[in-house]
């Protein structure tokens, strides 16, 4: 390498480090501060699936009884182009019968279990709960699907399809990911643009205080009741 390009290459370089230093230790400085229509700390996962049957209306209801700052919710769209809650599109795992729920009129699906505890149009849930926000992640790349739920309730939150199942190279990717961005450096960045963080899925105290500790705005869990209790120890 010739010592011009050399030169170039060093100083592009701590060019980039410079430009990087500043904007993190600076965050407005090109960014105008994000304006915040709500703060979320406790978040319940389907509801709250370590404690109730997930994304239902029963596990809904007592996440915000307990007092949760948002829902987490799935959804697909049946075969009447009827959008429901429900995080597998086979209806196995969570009812026993092995049927997806694309191939069924929602009357049909809607009869797997009790009022409580069926698979409930999503729809109901903003019905249910207008004041509370609601993350919705579409589990399949659908355009009749997301057409359906963009023209709903205007919803809080939107994630596209997460996969089931991981790969050696998935699995290395999230690792990284948390080494290069759990640091509370990069939280205080966010927030002080007004960039909210969530950290999800946490079920235990040091995985809770880890992320609070970080800076995390909140957290997402299977228990809004281990969660409740645990925000109440912490803010004390």
């Amino acid at each position: 390498m010739s010592s011009s390009a050399a030169f170039y290459l060093l100083s592009t370089l701590g060019g980039y480090l410079l430009t990087s230093f500043l904007l993190l230790k600076y965050p407005t400085l090109l960014h105008q501060r994000k304006k915040q229509r709500f703060l979320s700390k406790h978040i319940s996962h389907r509801g709250g699936a370590g404690e109730n049957l997930e994304n239902t209306m029963a596990a809904f209801e007592h996440a915000v009884t307990i007092g949760t700052d948002m829902l987490e919710l799935d959804c697909h769209i049946t075969k009447d182009e009827q959008v429901v809650v429900s995080h597998d599109e086979n209806l196995k795992r969570s009812t026993g019968v092995n049927v997806n729920i694309s191939d069924l009129k929602y009357c049909v699906t809607c009869q797997c279990e009790g009022k409580d505890t069926r698979i409930p149009l999503l729809e109901e849930v903003f019905e249910a709960f207008p004041n509370t926000p609601i993350n919705i992640d579409i589990k399949v790349n659908n355009n009749t699907l997301i057409k359906k739920v963009l023209k709903s309730l205007p919803p809080l939150g939107l994630w596209l399809k997460e996969p089931h199942t991981m790969s050696r190279s998935q699995k290395f990717v999230i690792w990284l990911s948390d080494v290069l961005l759990m640091r509370k450096s990069l939280f205080d960045h966010l927030t002080a643009r007004g960039i909210q963080v969530y950290v999800w899925v946490l079920n235990d105290e040091q995985e809770y205080k880890r992320a609070f500790d970080l800076g995390a705005t909140g957290v997402m869990t299977d228990y809004p009741t281990k969660l409740k209790d645990f925000l109440n120890n912490f803010s004390a």
